[in-house]
């Protein structure tokens, strides 16, 4: 259901449910974050890539969850809900930046989970659609992370309509960071992996996500004083001293 390996400094966890399209269930979104709580106490690992066994990247719920959303309590159905808002704030927190690789459709709440990543890297045959409005339900976790990825205009198009959109109009719009032809998918994989493990600190990443995650929620006025602490924290990480003092004397630095 997810497999698990580590391959120098990155971490892959693969969706492994083809049969079902990699649907999201309680089950796979479980072992999502238990791997990715257990990654945190990981101090070598410098990138997380999710992606997927299979031609579909992820579609969403699958049958049998949707045929329990009929049965179920609130009190189950807010459970279940609970569950899969984890999951995306534990992505969208996390110190170690998380790239989603899709190769394949992202529907529903797999689009949310390509959403929720810091680096979204899709073939251009790739389709991404938030479907929630067209069973009659909602994409009432996503849709914050929606709004502040692609802004108010283009979020409402998505999340109201349900319109399935290709690649390259996700990429003008903001919703993923980069498209490419599937022949140079492993190359551009690559890179970015290259580039965390070695071009840039693991702490500065860490604390540059967390200044990212609260840039939004204030005005300039009030973020401020808080970016300054976090400024003058930053200055006195070991990280910072190496990379300036790397930096003063020419020195090349690796990561």
């Amino acid at each position: 259901m997810l497999d698990v390996t580590i391959i120098q400094k990155t971490l892959f966890l693969t969706l492994n449910r083809p049969e079902k399209r990699n649907a999201l269930n309680n089950e796979l979104v479980g072992l999502l974050k238990d791997e990715l709580k257990k990654a945190k106490t990981n101090p070598e690992l410098k990138l997380i890539v999710i992606r997927q066994n299979g031609a579909v990247f992820s579609a969403g719920a699958d049958l049998s969850a949707l045929q329990k959303l009929q049965t179920q309590t609130y009190e189950e159905n807010l459970l279940d809900s609970e569950h899969l808002a984890e999951l995306f704030e534990l992505i969208y927190n996390h110190p170690i930046p998380i790239l989603s690789a899709i190769q394949g459709d992202a529907i529903a709440g797999g689009c949310g989970l390509a959403t929720v990543c810091d680096i979204s890297l899709a073939v251009d045959t790739a389709r991404f659609a938030y479907t929630e409005t067209r069973v009659g339900f909602i994409p009432a976790i996503v849709s914050w992370f929606v709004v502040k990825k692609v802004g108010d205009t283009f979020a409402r198009r998505l999340l109201l309509a349900g319109e399935l959109i290709n690649a390259s109009e996700a990429y003008k719009t903001g919703l993923i960071t980069e498209v490419c032809a599937s022949e140079t998918f492993s190359e551009r994989l690559n890179y970015w992996v290259h580039l965390f493990e070695t071009k840039v600190s693991r702490e500065s990443v860490a604390m540059t996500k967390e200044l990212i995650s609260h840039a939004h929620i204030t005005s300039f006025s009030d973020f401020s004083p808080y970016a300054a602490k976090k400024n003058a924290e930053a200055r006195g990480t070991d990280d910072c001293k190496r990379g300036i003092s790397a930096f003063l004397n020419k020195e090349k630095i690796t990561w």
